[in-house]
């Protein structure tokens, strides 16, 4: 029998009373684990910025808070583009890196050569980033071309380099201090025949990343699911902070599993492999491919974590096979990889791509976790730990709640009029609707394998304590269909004569 608290025990006077609250009716239904971008990376080294985190909704936000064409910046613009096709509703918190403090900026030159005997327009490039328009006169020297370029250059807010007068040539600096600088590379396009050249020395020398950690002591209690990381592949210093950091994130007392997406441009399997051999039980990191391209790597794997993150969120059932990224450039034809070479690198921790109608297809997207003697490795595929996050996310909205925190616990064949008791049979309940629902959104499969071992139980040394067991087959998904096509020829039959 349940006795109402509407009017207090103690009442004697004659009294109605009624108690409005609102319960939770729909216990063990499925709700998607909302994803999360944490985007880390740096801004401008010009630029001052508060190095706090901060949410963003706009890649002039990000501009104007850490500096346009800074990697911060270069990263939303594919992630929270102005026409709105980018991750949309899914929140992106920016955790801002500064310069190491001896830190290096790569820089580069670009040199002027001879007079114009031809009027031409010239445009650079800058890893896919175009400057304006420059254009020589007949008669023109380095002394009237050199200011042109640095307008054509500078006048573009989104371009990753900033351009001054040298001594002779245009001196082109990143704006941003650190190794992952290096990765830029400029050219200029413009007609031949102009009697004018211009000679380039890409950019070197940029020294010392930023260590992230600060950035990963930012983040707290909040689930941040998907985490891209701006630094470059050879840094394993970032690589080794990011697994730690995500190995904690596992913990049954964190329980909030991130993936960690760094992008690279390599395009020799080997090359990649030799990255990945070295980090055969982490679980935490991927790596985002795009061979040959001229985008710079952590502006390619933020277009293809656009179709991952917004397929985990909406869809997190699904594998990411064929999310277009749209604003990257792919690489060349011969650059990309054929079906063998993928094959090689998925099995050994990498992530792939194909190129299809001149646009990046996202692959098999994976972490680098493969132990050694293990077919099945059961962290490799990002689609899987995203499953487990919604299994998880769905098992605290169940227990993570004042219903069951503190609620008296007694035997499953034990009467009570207490409505707030808990029974070990309540908790398998509330896990069989979950494991039906979990069906239904095609996350786990073979629910009466579930249901059948779905146990709960007072522990026999602490009565206070409840013992449970959730066993579950996560989904397959469709990446490989094998179909064997017979055929034959028809042949007409025989005509019979009488």
């Amino acid at each position: 029998m349940a006795i109402s608290t509407a009017v207090p025990l103690g009442a004697i006077a004659r009294v109605v009373g009624i108690k409005t609250e609102f319960i939770v009716t729909n216990v063990g239904g499925l709700i998607n684990l909302p994803q999360r971008v944490a985007l880390i990376g740096q801004g401008a080294s010009a630029s001052t910025y508060d190095l706090t985190k901060r949410q963003i909704t706009s890649a002039v936000e990000a501009g104007t808070l850490y500096g346009f064409g800074s990697p911060i910046h270069l990263a939303a613009l594919q992630l929270l583009p102005a026409n709105g096709d980018g991750v949309g509703s899914i929140p992106v918190t920016v955790y801002p890196l500064e310069d190491a403090g001896s830190g290096v900026a790569a820089a580069g030159e670009m040199a002027t050569v001879g007079t114009a005997t031809k009027a031409g327009a010239f445009t650079i490039t800058i890893n896919g980033i175009f400057s304006g328009q420059f254009v020589i006169e007949v008669g023109d020297t380095l002394t009237e071309v050199d200011p042109k370029i640095i307008s054509a250059v500078n006048g573009v807010l989104d371009t990753p380099m900033i351009a001054s007068a040298g001594t002779g040539v245009v001196d082109m600096t990143a704006k941003w201090a650190g190794v992952s600088s290096n990765e830029l590379n400029i050219v200029v396009t413009g007609p031949d025949d102009t009697g004018m050249t211009f000679g380039l020395t890409q950019p070197t020398g940029g020294l010392l990343n930023p260590s992230i950690q600060p950035a990963l002591d930012q983040v707290g209690d909040v689930w941040e699911t998907m985490f891209l990381n701006c630094l470059d592949v050879a840094d394993t210093t970032a690589l080794d902070a990011l697994e730690t950091f995500g190995e904690g994130r596992w913990g049954a007392l964190t329980r909030k599993p991130m993936v960690a997406f760094t992008g690279h441009g390599l395009t020799s399997p080997t090359a990649i492999l030799a990255v990945t051999d070295l980090r055969k039980t982490d679980r935490v990191n991927s790596l985002l491919a795009n061979p040959g391209s001229v985008n710079l790597p952590f502006v390619s794997a933020a277009g293809e974590l656009v179709g991952i993150v917004r397929t985990a969120n909406n869809k997190p059932a699904n594998d990411y096979g064929r999310q277009v990224a749209k604003y990257i450039a792919p690489g060349p034809d011969g650059d990309q990889w054929n079906y063998a070479q993928r094959d090689q690198l998925v099995k050994g921790g990498a992530s792939t791509v194909e190129v299809r109608d001149g646009e990046v297809n996202v692959s098999d997207t994976v972490t680098m976790y493969r132990p050694d003697g293990d077919p099945n490795p059961a962290y490799r595929f990002v689609k899987d730990i995203v499953k487990l996050q919604n299994i998880i996310f769905n098992l605290d909205l169940i227990f993570n709640t004042a219903s069951w925190d503190g609620a008296p616990l007694i035997p499953d064949d034990q009467p009570t009029i207490n409505r707030d008791a808990k029974k070990p049979k309540n908790a398998v309940s509330a896990m069989s609707v979950l494991a039906q629902n979990l069906g239904l959104a095609a996350l786990i499969s073979d629910v009466p394998y579930t249901l059948a071992n779905t146990v709960a139980e007072i522990d026999s040394q602490n009565p206070n304590r409840l013992n449970s067991v959730f066993p579950v087959k996560l989904s397959g998904n469709v990446n490989i269909n094998s179909i064997d096509l017979n055929f034959g020829f028809f042949f007409g039959t025989s005509a019979v004569i009488n």
